[in-house]
């Protein structure tokens, strides 16, 4: 999938991970059989920008694949920041041990 979008930030694509959940059978005395289900991630990648996650914002048809971005959706999206500025802060306590 991908998909331009105008925005203020420049040029955006749409990006698609499919990631699986699974679970294992439940039968005794017996390998377990997996069962996994597929999970289908949306995602706005902008040019010098954070990749933010869509998935819950979006419209899909199911059965063509065919995703619609409501316009709205810029307006709700979370602060995000590059990887670069995150800053982990570690407990002091857990390196006594």
């Amino acid at each position: 999938m991908d998909a331009r979008d105008a925005s203020p930030r420049g040029k955006c694509r749409l990006a698609e991970i499919v990631q699986f959940k699974c679970e294992p059978g439940e039968q005794l005395n017996v390998p377990p059989q997996w069962h996994c289900l597929p999970v289908i991630r949306i995602f706005r990648i902008c040019q010098n920008r954070p990749a933010v996650e869509l998935t819950r914002f979006i419209d899909m048809n199911v059965e063509t694949g065919a995703v619609h971005v409501p316009p709205q959706s810029s307006q709700v999206l979370p602060k995000a920041k590059p990887w670069r500025d995150i800053v982990r802060y570690e407990d002091k306590a857990a390196h006594d041990f």
